[in-house]
Formats: C-alpha cells, structure tokens, sequence
C-alpha cells in the first residue's frame, strides 16, 4: 500500500480485503449482540468467545430476556469464561436497560459508557458497530498497536502514557469507515501484531512503524515491573454419597461470585457443621490456579458420606456426580469434578 496513505487509510484498505469478516458477531447491527460479544471478548480469546457466544444467545436471545433471568442462569451460562464481574455487569446493566430504556440501547458511546460494567473502550467499540459513531477505541491489543507504531517508549499502563494513547487514538479516527478502521485495529493487534512474533512482513502500516524501523518490536510496550505474585492456600471438600456431590452457591460478589464450588475449609468442622456421617475420606492431588492477581493451591480432599436427603443451607445442593461439571462451576473445580467423576464410574 502507498505510504503517502494515511494510517487510518491503510488500515481500512487492508481490513476489507484481508481482516476478520466472519465472526458470528460481525453479522448484525443489534447492539445487545455486540455489547455481549465486547463484554466477552474482554480478557479472552475469539476461539473461546465463540461458543459461549451462541449458546448464551440460545437461552438469553435479547436485552429483555437477560433482564428478567435468574442471576443463577447467567453466571451457570458464563462459567468458564471467567472473569465473573462481567456476567454480574452484564446483567445488571440487561436490568437498567429494561427499567429505564424500555428495552431500547442506548444509541451513543457516552451514554452506554454510562451503563454498569462498559469501559470507555468498550462503549467506543459497541457504538462504532451498531450506530457508526466515530469513536476511539482503547483496549490493550491497540495499545500494543500503537506504542510499536508511534515509538511510544514507557509503560502503556501509567497514567501519562495512558492519556497520551487516548489522545493519539482520538487524533486518528477516520471521518468515514469507522467500523472498518475499528474492526481493524482490533484485527491487527489480534492476528499481526501479537505480543510475541509479529507478522511485520504482512503488516498494512508496517512501512511508517518506528518499532520496526529500529528493531523494537520485542521492546515494545514497555513491560510492567514483575513483582512477586502472592500466594493463597484452600481445601475444598468434595462431599459425596456415591452418586450426588455437595455443592456450595459462593456469594454474588468476590471470588467466582455466584458459582457452585465445594464447601471450603477443614473436612472435620464441614461435616460437623453439616451434620453428615463420615463413611471414607481421602486426600486428592493438590494444584495451582493462576488469578489476575494471585496464584491458589487448592487442596481437595474426597469424603464419601452416609446418604442424606435434604440440609438445612438454602445455598447448598446436591447435584448429580456426572453433571456437577457442567453445573454452573469455575474452570479449575470442573476439571477437578471430572477426574473425581470418572474415578467414581
């Protein structure tokens, strides 16, 4: 492509011939469709978005119907997307939409900014693609995108750099083809511009990147300081009569709010505060699970009881052993409830 062109031209020139086209969400102007595949998109991977894309559709098809939904059925739909703050967003801001907008989107970035959970970049994102407003968007696939183009040297985080990205990415925007210029600065950050190995050979604008000019692509962004991440511990109680399993409703709000997990703490003071009758207990392999911001070792510990009917918690459950996976479970307990499950048969 010429270089005379500018970034914005460049960019959506290569994005109608050679971007993303086919994505599910890429074929309406329905901006609950869009606002849930950016929700979903956040902190996760097309591949993975997808299925949970449709299913989630299957079950909750408009605003209207995710509004009147049980909180329950939402975050049992969004398990194992993690992230579980967005399905609680996402459903309050269904509820604000049905209480206050009849229904109806709002048709413009800075009042759908204003709903629960939609950032600034997000909200940018949905009005480019369902009403065609020129807005900037901000995530950090462009963030990426831009500090290798530009040569912009610190950390992308910091508050100054983070001001002067929005500047630059408001300076950019195109006077037409916003959804193309949009679309595609998230296709280049997501299939050429990646973190590790980036595509420059291929790159639309690679002819005008200073990364590339000087051999930085590796340097840019600056990378945060490592620290040290902390570390937490857990035992998990998988109570089981030989056919259900205990399950426990975490509260809406912290760690996988609103999921079924294992009862936690001490096996002998959980069966004692349940009054469950002990038949055999033993002590699973221990593992690690990364959050954003710790890392758990949970330890499980098997304990096979007397069979009882009913308990007295209202958020406690017995789910059947070879469904507990897909009932509505955080990533690492489901594949913890399919090993014990298949050591059961």
């Amino acid at each position: 492509m010429a270089a005379s062109l500018s970034f914005g031209e460049r960019l959506i020139a290569w994005q109608k011939t050679a971007g993303r086209h086919e994505l599910p969400w890429q074929q309406t102007r329905d901006p609950y469709r869009i606002w849930l595949s950016e929700i979903m998109l956040q902190q996760t991977q097309v591949t993975t978005v997808i299925p949970y894309y449709h299913r989630f559709l299957a079950s909750f098809p408009d605003v209207l119907a995710l509004a009147e939904a049980p909180i329950e059925s939402v975050i049992a739909h969004w398990a194992g997307l993690g992230y579980y703050a967005r399905a609680r967003n996402l459903h309050r801001c269904a509820q604000q939409i049905a209480a206050v907008n009849a229904g109806n989107f709002p048709n413009s970035a800075a009042a759908i900014e204003a709903l629960p959970g939609i950032g600034r970049s997000t909200a940018a994102a949905i009005a480019a693609f369902a009403f065609g407003q020129r807005a900037a968007i901000l995530d950090g696939n462009v963030k990426r995108v831009l500090c290798r183009h530009f040569g912009i040297e610190a950390f992308p985080g910091s508050a100054s750099v983070h001001r002067e990205l929005w500047e630059l990415a408001e300076r950019l925007l195109p006077e037409s083809d916003i959804e193309a210029y949009t679309q595609g600065l998230m296709d280049l950050g997501a299939t050429l511009c990646t973190r590790n190995r980036p595509r420059c050979a291929i790159c639309p604008v690679s002819e005008s990147c200073i990364a590339r000019a000087s051999g930085r692509q590796a340097e840019l962004p600056a990378r945060r300081t490592r620290v040290a991440i902390p570390e937490r511990s857990t035992s998990f109680v998988l109570i089981s009569d030989g056919h259900k399993i205990l399950l426990e409703r975490r509260p809406p709000s912290g760690l996988w709010g609103g999921l079924l997990v294992p009862p936690e703490g001490d096996p002998a003071i959980v069966l004692a505060a349940l009054g469950l009758a002990l038949v055999d207990t033993r002590a699973l392999a221990s593992f690690k699970h990364t959050f954003t911001h710790f890392r758990l070792t949970l330890q499980p510990v098997w304990c096979r009881v007397e069979p009882v009917t009913t308990l007295g918690e209202a958020n406690l459950e017995w789910v059947e052993l070879t469904r507990a996976a897909d009932a509505g479970v955080p990533t690492p307990i489901r594949k913890l409830l399919r090993q014990v499950a298949s050591e059961s048969d």
